[in-house]
């Protein structure tokens, strides 16, 4: 009946440029999603711990986590639709694409006992007409939406955002998001329409009275507080537009059974556009709708700015232990802080909402202004919106705090986990002032007078126990962070204000692990497999010797002894370079003997208990949950830590480079179609790719090897992947990154949400370490030099963001080059090595 649907508007054209790199089946890397491959997309939107709605591949609005905790794939009553009107009659449908067919029989989290699919999935709207084509692109923070039907006359794109403007932290942690719905007439005649947003009031808690309030162009739906309530439960959503032909009904139909999706659906197919006053008799409303009339030409397009953003400034979140017996005991966002009330929150989003958008349109302009491989760019972004989910805190002193990612419906693993920690490159180099406030809770919140450091802080932050192990890899972890963060921000103050808790971390360290002083950790030590490594292994032991030359570096620059420091440092290099190589990757010596710790049956551990078959095994083998003579994913993972952080080569680089090549070789799976994994195989099972932690392709594989052997983690393989191509290993690196994101390509895995233990897992933002591999690009403050050591030959352009500005670095006709796009890089020269 209309002109056919196009291949791509103009902006997913522009958006979806080519760049090098391969293609997968049904999707480009970095490319629009459509077909099969958008049924489990979802594009988390909000601010840096402030909450999330993720838009869908077909324009649905879900993972409605607002009230400071997940709600992962929670759909409510909420839809955006559109009505042709036309002389023969109006035709109407909800502005989303097909449902996909999976959710037809999931399982929902619902509203009662009637909810889900068992019973007719009579709380969603799935059985309204929806357009029937979508296509789905991605330019983080925006995602775009394009709706076509051969049946209707305009052709919709919708574009759903939230501010991101590194390095500025505040504005980037705002509760808001902007949804752009664009109208495109495609026809040869005049078209008359109505938008509307349509939503329940989702914020109501069950036994008092909710409210639906009138704004300026829309309206607020709210729990306001109330004795029949909990402080947490007190909530606010607002949705309005800048449109002033905008008419707003505060008071949906009430009624039984179906009465008010009916009556707002009526409102919907006949074109209604009206105004109606909030109920202030009887019971609430159960919901509100927005309209916006509109009369388009031929080939004329229209947007519809609808501004969404919430306020619940108290929750029952906490963590580490303890009771809540007043409000002020459990995490409250930052944004309470800032904001007194939903009205301030309203008129902050209407003051600077273009402000705003043309800022995080800048940055994500930059951020794609590249010519690094697709693959490599698409898994950088998708993982940015990690800090966007509910796996990131932010509490209303301003202090940074995560999960290590999200249960569906709680957060999973607290206390900003130090060892998970370790791999998440993004925020040091996006929010760096935000990264170094969990230096300052590690050393001297969590971190006790003997040096002893709780990898897991207490939400809200506060002093945390001191009963189990610390984790090696993420205490010494830590002291390269604090050189990272020193060498990112310049700041030597604030290095020097943490250098007493430094040094007094790693004397712990050395007096725990290595009391002999042999350089390695010989000592059992907890790491972030959730056991302990019994005698020395290079993954351990290389966060150990990059520990001890980072507090050198930083020692010395603070005119501090640290010869002890530097001593180790080189027995333990001689000792794992010498000692723990087989020639092609560095090995685990298994030691029970000769230890200060009593014995394994006797030391205290993490679901170690031995049985009377498990004693069997410790006699043949050991202890259980080590990896001995494997070729293990995560072991050279310190000196990656070392790399990425400016501390430099720890290890010999050639045997690096051998044991990295060994990953590649034997631990990337094309298809798991026949390894055993008795353990959680959801990651990646079947016919999915993936790298496997640990292999033992020379045999003496144990038969309890460590838990999580055999699994397959993101983290892990973009780790793996970035230092491959630090290596000079570029194709080997890229193919293990092709590897994962095939798994997440939208038809069974989100692109856009890489998990692990639970949804957007911190883990996996040792992705964005792929930006600085293959640009080489590392700027450090303290001595205002850019340094360039591309992996890739020839002329590139690569993102490149600093703690005072973000740019493009490159090299331009075979000379290095630094263009500042915002704020500023001071660089007084680029120290270019090709």
């Amino acid at each position: 009946m209309y002109a056919s649907k196009r291949v791509h508007t103009l902006m997913i054209t522009v958006l979806c440029c080519l760049m090098p790199g391969s293609a997968r089946a049904g999707h480009n890397y970095n490319g629009p999603y459509t077909g099969e491959n958008l049924d489990r997309v979802a594009f988390p939107m909000g601010g840096i711990g402030a909450g999330m709605i993720c838009l869908e591949g077909t324009g649905t609005l879900s993972h409605w986590s607002l009230k400071n905790k997940p709600d992962i794939f929670r759909e409510h009553q909420v839809f955006a639709a559109l009505c042709i009107k036309g002389a023969h009659g109006n035709r109407a449908r909800v502005l989303e694409g097909p449902i996909p067919k999976w959710k037809i029989f999931s399982i929902h989290p619902g509203t009662g006992r009637y909810a889900g699919p068992g019973h007719g999935l009579g709380d969603l709207t799935y059985g309204l007409p929806r357009f029937r084509e979508a296509e789905f692109a991605a330019r983080f923070p925006f995602a775009q939406v394009t709706l076509t039907d051969t049946k209707m006359p305009l052709r919709v794109e919708i574009t759903g955002w939230s501010p991101f403007t590194p390095p500025d932290t505040d504005a980037s942690s705002l509760p808001m998001v902007g949804l752009e719905y664009q109208f495109h007439n495609r026809s040869d005649r005049d078209v008359d329409a109505v938008f509307s947003f349509n939503a329940r009031n989702i914020m109501k808690v069950s036994g008092a009275r909710d409210t639906i309030r009138r704004i300026d162009r829309g309206f607020i739906l709210a729990q306001p507080a109330s004795p029949k309530i909990k402080a947490w439960e007190e909530g606010y959503l607002a949705v309005f537009t800048d449109n002033p032909a905008t008419k707003v009904n505060c008071a949906w139909f009430r009624g039984g059974w179906y009465d008010s999706l009916t009556m707002a659906w009526k409102d919907v197919q006949e074109g209604k556009c009206y105004e109606r006053d909030p109920v202030s008799e009887g019971n609430p409303a159960p919901g509100a709708s927005l309209f916006v009339p509109l009369k388009l030409r031929p080939g004329q397009h229209k947007t519809v700015r609808l501004h969404l953003c919430w306020y619940v400034p108290y929750s029952n979140v906490r963590a580490g232990g303890g009771d809540i017996k007043s409000p002020e005991d459990a995490y409250r966002p930052w944004y309470a802080g800032r904001f007194p009330t939903i009205d301030a929150v309203v008129h902050d989003w209407r003051k600077n909402y273009a402000s705003l958008r043309a800022k995080s349109k800048t940055f994500s302009n930059c951020f794609y202004d590249t010519s690094l491989p697709t693959e490599a760019v698409e898994a950088v972004a998708a993982n940015m919106t990690i800090i966007k989910s509910p796996t990131v805190l932010r509490q209303i002193d301003g202090k940074l705090w995560s999960w290590e990612g999200c249960f569906d419906a709680e957060g999973c693993c607290h206390g900003s986990c130090t060892h998970v920690w370790n791999y998440a490159q993004a925020i040091p180099h996006l929010f760096p002032a935000l990264e170094r406030t969990l230096r300052d809770t590690e050393f001297c919140v969590c971190q006790n007078a003997e040096g002893h450091q709780n990898f897991r802080c207490p939400l809200p932050i506060r002093a945390a126990q001191h009963g189990f192990h610390a984790a090696a890899d993420g205490q010494l972890g830590c002291i390269m962070k604090v050189y990272r963060d020193w060498r990112i921000s310049g700041d030597t103050a604030w290095m020097k204000g943490l250098w007493p808790k430094v040094r007094d971390s790693l004397d712990y360290c050395i007096n725990t692990w290595d009391p002999g002083h042999q350089g390695v950790l010989a000592e059992p030590h907890h790491n972030t497999y959730d056991i302990e490594f019994w005698g020395p292994d290079p993954m351990c032991s290389s966060f150990y010797l990059g520990a001890l030359e980072a507090a050198a570096q930083m020692g010395k620059a603070l005119g501090e002894p640290v010869a002890l420091y530097e001593e180790l440092a080189h027995k333990g290099q001689n000792h794992i370079n010498n000692n723990f190589f087989n020639g092609e990757y560095f090995f685990q010596q298994i030691q029970t003997q000769g230890l200060r710790a009593q014995n394994p049956v006797e030391f205290m551990s993490m679901g170690s208990n031995y049985s009377p078959e498990a004693l069997v095994l410790l006699k043949q083998e050991g202890p259980k949950y080590q990896y001995g003579k494997g070729c293990l994913a995560d072991g050279v993972l310190g000196a990656w830590l070392a790399k990425v952080s400016g501390v430099g080569n720890i290890l010999d680089q050639d045997k690096v480079t051998s044991h990295l090549r060994s990953l590649h070789k034997y631990n990337l799976k094309r298809d798991l179609s026949e390894h055993a994994n008795p353990q959680r195989p959801g990651y990646a099972l079947g016919s999915d790719g993936g790298l496997i932690i640990c292999t033992w392709p020379k045999g003496g594989e144990l038969s309890l090897p460590f838990v999580y052997s055999n699994e397959v983690w993101t983290g892990i393989e973009y780790q793996v992947a970035s230092h491959l191509i630090m290596q000079g290993q570029l194709e080997q690196g890229l193919d293990i990154v092709r590897t994962v994101r095939d798994r997440y390509n939208g038809s069974t895995r989100n692109p856009f949400n890489e998990y692990e233990c639970g949804h957007w897992y911190a883990r996996a933002m040792s992705s964005y370490a792929l930006l600085g591999a293959l640009s080489g690009a590392r700027y450090d403050a303290l001595d205002k030099t850019l340094y360039l050591r591309p992996a890739l030959r020839g002329d590139f352009r690569a993102f490149i963001s600093t703690a005072t500005g973000y740019g493009t670095v490159g090299v331009k006709n075979g000379k290095p080059f630094c263009q500042v796009v915002s704020g500023k890089i001071p660089y007084q020269k680029i120290d270019y090595q090709n």
